[in-house]
């Protein structure tokens, strides 16, 4: 990390000629997460080499700063560069720029670059400030380079041979990375829920007072191979059921109940690991009424912006208020995954695992770190089902004689589909909790109601055309359970 006499961070020379190219490369990655938004400038406020800058390729860290032309706050990224005198014919598609007749580029495309910090890690190497991280009593895989995963946003991976994957985290942030941190956490409870941690690279970030703090640069753990995601699977399902003819009651999204309950009973175990790994707390009537006003505000945040939010805010709001109900015996809170969802589980040949314990990527560490009740996730795998089963729906087009939305019948039929899969999840997950969500109904209710109005405001802002899916379950959870 390069800084003045008085600790603050300063450009690294080699890298300050490269900013202009930074400004035109950044909006068009897949990760960088302020699309839409003008960019006013960029520093670079930490850069370590890990290599000698004469290498080829040469590699080196950064971390940089973007500010905004509609003076909101600035965010700050982390970017792994690799430069070469000339370029490879395969890494034209991940050039950035050029700076001192060396052509610089994004270093995770690189088999070269993946397969030295592979080694690294193995090694326990540090480098000035940044550590790679070898996880205790684990054995990380001697393999070629690695291969980019593609279809990543909010952060980027290589996979090695089918057997590794390191995830660089996109976003510099001091301190520990939650994913990095509660897969530690699910590691030391032996967890079969998550695929196993094999390393990690930590750096420094400055803290604005002259010193550097923590934070987590990558984290490297099993790849499940073989695998397919629940999203996918539960597009699938729904897809083919959209599809049929006539069918009978039982058979109405039969094909995934069994892996919905499944899904329930991996989730509350990762639960009941975290609870036992980092503990759990019993909130008092203050403790959840803070809960109810955090959810409070979320719900006039949405409805300063959504109209269908505003002209219902007081109803929502009597909903929200339900979380109160816990008052009497206490809200039990603990760490969580903080963004679950259907694509956040992968189905291997074993079984479920959980992946992505980073929680929302914008919210801050603080709030992304938050003990909270269960139910959270447990409600925000009850919207993923709906999601699901209204995706398709909400891009129809319509033939030559068709209304301008769904057939009625097809609408019953996916809201049968999210129905029994949203109930045979409840039933897995209280199988191994040993207590069903839904006996604290209206705590649930109030978990999965916030979660749909935060779905209203960013449909609204980035998917109109999804916006149906949210408001339907609005809707819904507005006029009964």
């Amino acid at each position: 990390m390069t800084a003045d006499q008085t600790g603050a961070p300063t450009e690294a020379p080699a890298l300050e000629a490269l900013i202009p190219a930074l400004v035109e490369w950044l909006p068009g990655q897949r990760w960088f997460a302020a699309k839409g938004r003008a960019i006013s400038a960029l520093r670079i406020v930490g850069h370590q080499d890990i290599t000698a800058p004469d290498a080829s390729p040469a590699v080196a860290h950064a971390v940089i700063a973007v500010e905004f032309a509609d003076g909101g706050p600035e965010d700050w990224f982390q970017l792994l560069l690799g430069s070469r005198p000339g370029l490879k014919g395969d890494l034209e598609h991940a050039v950035i720029g050029s700076v001192g007749g060396r052509t610089v580029y994004d270093g995770l495309a690189d088999g070269e670059i993946s397969r030295l910090l592979l080694s690294m890690i193995v090694s326990g190497a540090t480098v000035g400030s940044l550590r790679f991280v070898p996880e205790p009593d684990t054995e990380a895989p001697i393999v070629g380079p690695g291969r980019p995963l593609l279809g990543e946003q909010s952060n980027s991976s290589v996979i090695y041979g089918e057997r590794a994957i390191l995830k660089l985290f996109r976003r510099a942030t001091a301190g520990l990375n939650p994913d990095l941190e509660l897969h530690r956490a699910l590691g030391r409870e032996h967890s079969g829920e998550v695929a196993p941690l094999l390393g990690a690279i930590e750096g420094e970030l400055p803290d604005g007072a002259g010193g550097v703090v923590p934070m987590s640069v990558a984290m490297l753990q099993d790849y499940a191979s073989n695998s397919a995601d629940g999203w996918a699977m539960a597009l699938t399902s729904v897809r083919d059921l959209l599809a049929e003819g006539d069918l009978r009651p039982d058979e109405v999204g039969g094909d995934f109940a069994g892996e919905a309950m499944r899904l329930g009973k991996t989730v509350a175990a990762v639960h009941t690991e975290l609870a036992r790994a980092l503990g759990t707390t019993r909130l008092d009537a203050e403790g959840v009424r803070a809960v109810a006003d955090w959810m409070l505000a979320r719900l006039e945040h949405a409805a300063d912006a959504v109209p269908e939010v505003a002209a219902r805010r007081d109803e929502i709001a009597a909903v929200l208020e339900g979380v109160n109900s816990a008052a009497s015996t206490g809200l039990v809170v603990q760490r969580i995954h903080g963004d679950l969802h259907l694509g956040q589980e992968l189905r291997t040949p074993r079984g479920w695992l959980v992946i992505d314990f980073e929680g929302e990527p914008s919210r801050p560490l603080s709030d992304r770190v938050r003990p909270d009740s269960p139910l959270r996730d447990v409600a925000a795998m009850l919207r993923s089902f709906d999601y699901a089963a209204f995706h398709q729906l909400a891009e129809w087009e319509p033939g030559t004689g068709d209304t301008s939305s769904p057939p009625s019948h097809l609408q019953r039929r996916a809201q049968e589909w999210a129905d029994r899969n949203r109930s045979s999840f409840c039933d897995g997950y209280a199988a191994i909790a040993g207590a069903d969500p839904r006996a604290d109904l209206a705590v649930l209710r109030a978990y999965e109601l916030d979660k749909a109005v935060y779905e209203v405001l960013y449909e609204t802002r980035n998917r109109p055309n999804w916006l149906a899916i949210p408001l339907r379950s609005m809707e819904r959870l507005l006029t009964g359970p």
